[in-house]
């Protein structure tokens, strides 16, 4: 379950959110909106990212503010720019980075990265440059250094917005079949057909919330 109860944000002296309470514990849940709606904000707060100035968050009756570190063991984030996360030489050790604070050996941390490379698209490249991947498999990439970690919760941040329709679909696949609470951030509305909940933010504030079909519906409207 993530809350978000009163939560507003203001920086440099401009409103960002103002007054949000959602309460989400569905499945798969998109939040959309134009540019500067608060949307990738309101994200950001789930992880600890950012921080509210008004009102709380709480992820399991979490405080990402006062408990980060539990948080950030139940949350895994991805960003619109994978090369902003890949961080090591090959895409083995880019996964396998991700394990240095869980007391395995080499061994294991290696054997795991191969595992979940395998599992998500990836089977083949452990000793792949990560750099020189193509942008769905670096967006893949990062998928795989989140979840290899096993969280309760990924939260994807514009995640397709640089790939093109046949890694889009893919990425959407892969997502499609994964046990965590998925919070996706996203202007690719084809996306979201499936989803249990939309989301739609305008100005800093939640103007819709529904099943897709409707909550798409009035955003179309709206930016119309």
């Amino acid at each position: 379950m993530i809350e978000f109860e009163g939560v507003g944000h203001s920086y440099d002296g401009r409103t960002v959110l103002d007054g949000v309470n959602l309460r989400l514990a569905e499945q798969r849940v998109a939040f959309v909106g134009a540019n500067g709606s608060g949307k990738s904000t309101l994200a950001r707060m789930i992880n600890g990212l950012v921080h509210p100035t008004r009102g709380r968050v709480l992820v399991d009756g979490v405080d990402p503010v006062r408990d980060g570190r539990t948080v950030r063991h139940r949350v895994g984030f991805i960003f619109t720019h994978p090369d902003s996360q890949i961080v090591m030489p090959t895409a083995g050790e880019d996964v396998a980075f991700s394990l240095r604070r869980q007391g395995l050996s080499k061994a294991e941390r290696q054997r795991r990265a191969a595992e979940v490379l395998a599992r998500h698209g990836l089977d083949g490249y452990a000793d792949h440059p990560a750099h020189q991947l193509s942008g769905g498999q670096k967006q893949l990439l990062a998928l795989c250094a989140m979840l290899v970690l096993d969280p309760d919760v990924l939260v994807c941040d514009e995640p397709t917005t640089l790939l093109d329709l046949r890694n889009k679909r893919h990425f959407a696949e892969v997502l499609r079949g994964l046990r965590q609470q998925v919070v996706l951030v996203t202007h690719d509305l084809d996306l979201l057909g499936d989803f249990d909940r939309v989301v739609v933010l305008d100005g800093g504030k939640v103007v819709a919330d529904d099943e897709p079909a409707a909550a798409i519906r009035y955003y179309r409207e709206l930016v119309r």
